[in-house]
């Protein structure tokens, strides 16, 4: 999006004869430790390969860059070379007379005072000085979108919140500054500094930030934010610590100005959930400037097309819920997310704030046996359980980008699943029904969705819901329960997207019933050899495959609980069975299931176990692998389309239209040969994939493979023509021949690339490993 507004704001002064003060100064983002460097790698590999001139520099080359410099704690940066700063009101006067010449019409001085909604659908605009009728309205009101959003008739709940934020104005140099001379972002000492009139501006993210209007807008003026020099004193020695030449300087102002911030610091954009035609563009935690431009064209895009020419779930509104819209919740969050802004990021970090927020019956009972917890969509998963021996606090602080400290426990519950048996809590899965009095909710479902779901009751299928481009709008599996009634399981964070999917599609009928029952059951995954002993146990029913074969549902008693949901799945590809239970009835299952479990060895297992069995057997996961410019034609589900069924189904005629033009990218696993896991830098994901020494694609999710004794990374590879760069088809043949490297940080790493899960060829391949690995050390 930076890039884009980039080159936007670079001919906006041709086109519209008004000067945006666009100049090229290019960036420097220091490191103060290596951590930071690796990190700036990690990004800098990431540029290089999207286009974005960029590369890593010495704390010399950053004195000759900008000589005012205090480079002596330094350990590298990164230089990119291309950037720029504007100012930001001509940009806005710019486009906005682009736009009245292009026919726009732009009311100043005019009050929204709220949006017209009929039967879900925005119709008009209610302002101060009468209405306006119109089918799309976009919320672009920065800190007060929250407030806009909750005054329609159909309230839009739009999770974001304001905090002080303050920078500081000098008069120009004795020698004043050159007008290109670079920005500076030190996100070690939490500033950034760029030239202004030959001056300086500098500000930063303090540690302690300051929310504002959390009481909404009738709460004081904008004009009225006061300086606050013992707020920004930490920053200004931060700033005089980096430029010491500065001491004498005279500072012209400090300035105080609202900024808005959202939950995950990622900025909101897209359609409501609730209301169709009600699109928002907020949230832009201090980064408006820059990516204004390309969020307006993703924006764009989205209301013309009905969808953006990139994968943008991350910025969608639809990540949220209701539950990210509390006021409390939002003040302590930004309070989190504004320091983190310049924070280290290593992998797998987590919010410390808003926790606790919707949690498992099981909670307690699994925190008191060392459970760690992450969040997803606010709902507490276990990462994995620390053994009583362990020394807590030194395994929360331990944060990496090289081996973790929870490699062996997470080891010991992979282990556990594949020799015995684990218990997984997986309540947070987004869980629907659908049922209707007649055939309907069949019809329905068999059109929205690619796989075929007629199937006998008890059934289960994987498949997913695909838009008209033939990707995955979402990725599921379906129980038939009755001959009227299906049970669909979804990822957690699909919760709201899948709702707002099912509820646009499905016909107002009064005979059809959507309910959301995802904090009805309690979801145990009983993952392990052993699991079919631990439930056969406990009620007294057959378990083996003949009995109760694969990708089956029935309702059993467990314990002395009736009418729990007993499927014979896992998500990971191990033998096993998902249990989903009643509420009431979840911990008297789980304290049964412990008890008997005992003897085969039971344990509790968290989320980094489940991963690594996913990665290692190649199941792709929807929002880290799949996203709805995906189709499952690219990432090897051909069985999980009823294209050969002659039945229509929407995303049917893309794929068809793929099958015979062919696919351009291709999901595709990579074991890394060369890697030191003890030694060597990790990856996580998003690292780039060469093919050839050429450029290829990235990775969009990794795992250490405890079988395979080697790191497994999921990602997707293209055929760009060496000559013109553009995509071409992409055949099992092009991926078998080509020789593969993943660069993490900067450093690339031979893999081997595969199609299909690596089968039971698992142990024979090792043992032979391990002789020429024998040899090699012997050598």
């Amino acid at each position: 999006m930076a890039d884009y507004s980039n080159k936007l704001y670079q001919q906006l002064e041709q086109e519209t004869g008004i000067q945006t003060g666009y100049i090229r100064t290019g960036s420097i983002f220091l490191a103060q430790t290596q951590d930071r460097l690796i990190s700036l790698k990690r990004i800098n590999s990431r540029l290089n390969v999207i286009g974005i001139p960029s590369e890593i520099i010495s704390p010399k080359k950053v004195a000759e860059l900008h000589p005012l410099l205090n480079v002596h704690d330094l350990v590298g940066a990164m230089h990119v070379p291309e950037d720029a700063v504007v100012s930001s009101a001509d940009v806005a006067l710019a486009l906005a007379s682009a736009a009245s010449q292009n026919g726009v019409q732009i009311y100043d001085r005019t009050s929204v005072l709220h949006v017209m909604v009929k039967k879900g659908q925005v119709t008009g605009v209610e302002t101060d000085k009468g209405q306006i009728e119109c089918q799309y309205f976009v919320n672009c009101a920065g800190q007060w979108a929250y407030e806009l959003g909750l005054s329609n008739e159909e309230p839009v709940s739009i999770p974001l919140h304001a905090c002080e934020h303050f920078y500081l104005l000098t008069r120009p140099l004795e020698t004043p500054l050159q007008s290109n001379t670079p920005t500076v972002v030190d996100a070690d000492g939490r500033i950034y500094i760029r030239n202004w009139q030959g001056g300086i501006l500098s500000g930063g993210f303090e540690k302690n930030p300051k929310p504002i209007f959390t009481e909404g807008k009738n709460q004081l003026e904008i004009q009225n934010l006061q300086e606050d020099w013992d707020h920004f004193e930490p920053l200004l020695s931060s700033l005089l610590r980096r430029m010491p030449e500065l001491d004498t300087l005279e500072i012209m102002k400090l300035v105080n100005c609202p900024e808005t911030f959202t939950p995950d610091m990622r900025c909101i954009l897209g359609e409501s959930p609730l209301v169709q035609g009600y699109f928002v563009l907020a949230g832009m935690n201090s980064a408006g400037i820059s990516f204004g431009g390309g969020a307006g064209r993703y924006l764009a895009e989205w209301m013309v097309h009905g969808y953006p020419s990139e994968n943008i779930w991350e910025l969608d509104l639809k990540r949220f819920g209701a539950l990210q819209s509390s006021r409390t919740f939002l003040r302590h969050r930004v309070m989190e997310v504004m320091p983190l802004l310049y924070d280290l990021k290593v992998p797998r970090w987590d919010f410390q704030t808003g926790r606790q927020l919707r949690t498992s019956p099981l909670y307690d009972r699994l925190d008191a046996q060392g459970a760690r917890w992450m969040e997803k969509h606010g709902f507490e998963r276990p990462k994995y359980f620390v053994p009583p021996d362990k020394d807590l606090l030194a395994l929360e602080q331990s944060k990496t980008f090289y081996k973790p400290d929870w490699f062996d426990i997470v080891e010991s519950e992979v282990k556990c699943c594949k020799e015995a048996v684990c218990v997984i809590d997986m309540s947070s899965f987004t869980k629907f029904e659908i049922t209707s009095t007649g055939d309907q909710a069949l019809e329905v479902l068999q059109y929205l969705f690619s796989n075929d779901l007629d199937v006998p009751v008890g059934h289960i299928v994987h498949t997913g819901m695909l838009n008209e481009g033939g990707g995955y709008e979402n990725d599921c599996s379906i129980a038939r329960l009755s001959k009227r009634s299906f049970f669909m399981i979804s990822p957690t964070d699909q919760q709201v997207h899948c709702w707002a999917w099912l509820k646009k599609h499905m016909p107002e009928d009064s005979n059809l019933l959507l309910e959301d029952v995802t904090w009805k059951y309690t979801a145990l995954n009983l993952i392990g050899p052993r699991a079919v002993d631990v439930l056969s146990e406990l009620s007294y029913a057959p378990m083996t495959p003949d009995h109760f074969p694969s990708l089956f549902c029935k309702e059993m008693s467990v314990g002395y609980a009736n009418g729990i949901r007993v499927m014979s799945m896992t998500h990971t590809g191990e033998p096993g069975f998902m249990l989903y239970i009643p509420i009431e009835y979840a911990l008297h299952v789980y304290n049964e299931v412990m008890s008997v479990g005992q003897k085969y060895g039971i344990r509790n297992a968290g989320y980094y176990a489940l991963r690594s069995l996913r990665i290692e057997k190649f199941f792709a996961f929807w929002g880290q692998d799949l996203n709805t410019l995906t189709t499952p034609l690219e990432c090897g589900r051909e069985s999980r389309v009823k294209l050969e069924k002659g039945m229509d189904f929407m995303g049917r005629d893309a794929l068809l239209q793929q099958k015979q033009n062919g696919v351009y990218k291709r999901l595709t696993m990579f074991i890394l040969d060369d890697h030191d896991t003890d030694l060597d830098l990790w990856p996580w994901w998003g690292e780039p994939i060469y093919r050839n020494g050429q450029y290829a694609g990235k990775t969009t999710s990794s795992a250490y493979s405890y079988t395979l004794e080697r790191h497994v990374c999921l990602g997707f590879v293209h055929n760009f023509s060496e000559d013109t760069g553009e995509e071409q088809v992409v055949t099992a043949d092009f991926i078998n021949r080509g020789e593969y490297e993943i660069d993490i940080a900067g450093h690339r790493f031979q893999a081997k690339a595969k199609l299909y899960p690596v089968t039971s060829l698992f142990t024979h391949k090792r043992r032979k490993d391990e002789v020429e690995l024998s040899d090699l050390h012997g050598k």
